[in-house]
């Protein structure tokens, strides 16, 4: 499929992807058993990772979100912008971070820093996708779903500009077609 002048192919299906999902909820329902968690995602490419993983832990669960803007269509501007910030109150309370993507990590870099000075008792971090190739510093990832290469990927909550959230599988752009 040509998507936006560039060849795509499917990386993960919605199977696959609805399977991993189960893994990470398994876990996290024994990391955090018997506690409650607040649950915290980052908008807007996490809400459809989210939807699904909320739906598969069986705990006390409090959700919120927050906003940030950090790419220009397929790249990151190195420039993170908290656009809406968390509607709760996070101290001393067990806390999941949920991204659909870490690429370079300076994002998530920024979240843990302002998280932290609201003072959790924990703060863990939850990814469908990580870049380890991409990433410029050392950030803790608790929960990944899938470790992928530097191409940029859409669907399933990734966009590109805004577009193609809706796809049910997570496709890989890759070279532009001539």
């Amino acid at each position: 499929m040509i998507i936006n002048g560039m060849q795509s192919q499917v990386l993960f299906g919605k199977d696959a992807i609805a399977s991993r999902v189960k893994q990470i909820a398994s876990q996290i329902n024994q990391d955090f058993h018997g506690q409650s968690l607040v649950i915290v995602g980052v908008l807007k490419g996490s809400f459809i990772f989210l939807a699904d993983l909320l739906r598969e832990i069986d705990l006390d669960v409090q959700t919120t979100f927050i906003q940030v803007k950090s790419y220009e269509g397929t790249a990151s501007t190195g420039n993170i912008e908290i656009i809406q910030d968390i509607d709760a109150d996070i101290s001393d309370k067990e806390v999941l971070l949920v991204e659909d993507i870490v690429d370079t990590g300076l994002t998530v870099a920024a979240m843990l820093k302002h998280f932290t000075e609201k003072k959790p008792r924990s703060l863990k971090i939850c990814s469908l996708l990580h870049k380890p190739d991409s990433q410029l510093n050392e950030i803790p990832i608790d929960y990944v779903g899938f470790s992928i290469s530097k191409e940029f990927v859409i669907g399933y909550g990734l966009d590109l500009d805004g577009k193609f959230r809706q796809f049910p599988n997570i496709l890989q752009l890759k070279s532009e077609v001539s």
